[in-house]
């Protein structure tokens, strides 16, 4: 079987989208079995090829902002996984210090911006993000990512017009699981194709597979080109599917069983295996590493974060206000 992507590329592929998979069914143990993580909690499971494709596409200085289904890409772009199980747990190991929880993963230090809580908040945030670096002069993208659901809110339309109108350098990812929350897609808008949407500003356009790391990496590749060469913003509808229930509470009464199942056998982690078996890129045994490296580092992070401690008392008000006092504001 001839592959366009190298052994590296696919190996690569395999072992990321396999650290998310069994990152989010260990939180999700410790959630529902021990009780140790509370709140919200959004599963990535089953996107996984989304944030594997993005990553190779991208460099990284360029910069991810997403809504609260967040895990995955905060892993991917390289928030290490001890301080997101940390942030779980509600410690102040955390990456947003324990205060954020699972819809507000951030790190600044790796391009990952949020973790955003109101539906569409992100995306003219997103903006403001590319605006900022078309103001530096610098040639960094911006990729931002929202839910079928959050395209029906104005927050995308006000922010297509202005990003087209200045030509930034942001793509506009719809991750479109088919559900917002339990309502489908096709009960939402007449426009049920998503990408349709740009028609209105003029923008560039595509629907991608969202289940095939590949088509993701060559879409969104196309769209990042388009974006470093001055050539303005990109809507790519990336059709996908979520395993899990919108929320960890979810009973999914919404979808049959058959359907969920029908997209299982869609799995991109295992589509990507069989890539590797078929071409001799790793043998059994060596896939067998990679799963044992990963299963560690999930450990290590539920370790990490059961040992360390919660946020003081003091940093209540910390992050929230500012503490100094501006020279141009008087008494």
């Amino acid at each position: 079987m001839s592959t366009r992507f190298s052994k590296e590329t696919y190996l690569y592929w395999y072992e990321l989208m396999q650290l998310i998979r069994q990152f989010e069914l260990m939180a999700e143990e410790k959630y529902k079995m021990d009780g140790k993580i509370r709140g919200f909690f959004h599963a990535y499971i089953g996107q996984e090829a989304i944030a594997a494709g993005c990553i190779t596409a991208t460099r990284p200085e360029d910069l991810f902002i997403t809504a609260y289904r967040d895990h995955g890409l905060a892993i991917a772009k390289g928030v290490s996984v001890n301080s997101c199980m940390a942030e779980l747990y509600g410690k102040i190991t955390g990456n947003a210090k324990g205060k954020g929880g699972s819809m507000h993963f951030f790190g600044k230090e790796v391009g990952f911006f949020g973790g955003h809580g109101i539906v569409g908040a992100q995306i003219g945030t997103g903006a403001g993000l590319a605006f900022a670096e078309q103001y530096r002069g610098t040639e960094n993208v911006v990729l931002c990512f929202f839910g079928d659901g959050a395209a029906r809110q104005g927050m995308l339309h006000e922010t297509f017009n202005l990003a087209m109108l200045w030509k930034l350098p942001v793509i506009f990812i719809c991750e479109n699981n088919n559900y917002a929350m339990g309502t489908s897609v096709e009960r939402t808008s007449n426009v049920i194709d998503i990408y349709k949407l740009a028609d209105a500003y003029e923008m560039p356009a595509d629907t991608i597979d969202g289940m095939s790391a590949e088509a993701v990496h060559d879409g969104v590749g196309r769209a990042v080109k388009r974006a470093r060469e001055k050539g303005g913003p990109t809507l790519l509808e990336i059709k996908t599917y979520r395993y899990k229930g919108h929320s960890i509470s979810d009973p999914q009464k919404y979808r049959t069983k058959d359907e969920v199942e029908e997209y299982k056998s869609k799995d991109p982690i295992q589509q990507v295996l069989h890539i590797i078996l078929e071409n001799n890129f790793a043998t059994q045994e060596e896939i067998n590493a990679i799963n044992q490296r990963v299963d560690g580092f999930v450990d290590e992070s539920v370790k990490f974060a059961e040992s360390s401690a919660w946020p003081d008392d003091s940093e209540v008000l910390k992050d929230v206000y500012m503490d100094q006092n501006y020279p141009f504001i008087t008494d």
